[in-house]
């Protein structure tokens, strides 16, 4: 059977008219402003700088996101370079997700290209007081007590653990304690020891 002439144009000439539609619908939706009533996520803007990756890595770790904050602070390194501030991050994101041993050298980096940071001291504590090595931590976190002034709630309270458990460890052995880390401006992150 043969087609008739009328019913290939006609097709071709839907589809070029469907094709017009969207190549002009796509070209508008990225001008046009919000509307809230619109249940369309809008587009994608090519054009925009993207958000730094520390200060995503910082907001998905107070979500308790720690695998996607790894990533993120991974990506600050390379917009960065490992910097004390990167270092603490990524050893920080370490710590939360139980990985130790990667979060020692990352902390231990962190503090010695930047000394006389408080945060980055109570994290490397955090961390000493996790493996059970109290009175490193107990030392590490004096230090960031001094640099803090005393002023930081849970600096002040990692110490307060680290010098008990330094005294007593067989009472405080076995018990549920919270640690907290804390990030450069930015909120607490609570660390629950596991018995």
């Amino acid at each position: 059977m043969k087609p008739t002439g009328g019913a290939m144009p006609a097709l071709f000439h839907k589809t070029l008219i469907a094709i017009t539609v969207c190549a002009v619908v796509a070209s508008c939706a990225s001008e046009e402003p919000l509307d809230p009533t619109n249940p369309w996520a809008p587009g994608i803007d090519h054009r925009a700088e993207a958000e730094d990756g520390l200060e995503v890595g910082h907001r998905l770790m107070e979500a308790q996101e720690y695998e996607l904050a790894l990533e993120a602070f991974t990506r600050a390194a390379l917009e960065h370079g490992m910097t004390g501030e990167v270092l603490s991050s990524l050893g920080t994101a370490n710590l939360s997700l139980g990985r130790l041993g990667q979060a020692e050298p990352l902390l231990r980096r962190a503090i010695e290209k930047e000394p006389d940071w408080p945060e980055g001291m109570n994290n490397l504590g955090v961390l000493l007081m996790e493996q059970g090595k109290y009175a490193e931590a107990e030392q590490v976190l004096r230090r960031a007590y001094a640099l803090d002034n005393g002023e930081s709630a849970p600096i002040r309270e990692n110490l307060r653990l680290a010098l008990a458990n330094l005294e007593n460890s067989a009472i405080t052995t076995g018990q549920n304690q919270e640690y907290e880390l804390v990030q450069r401006g930015r909120g607490n992150i609570l660390i629950r020891q596991t018995p």
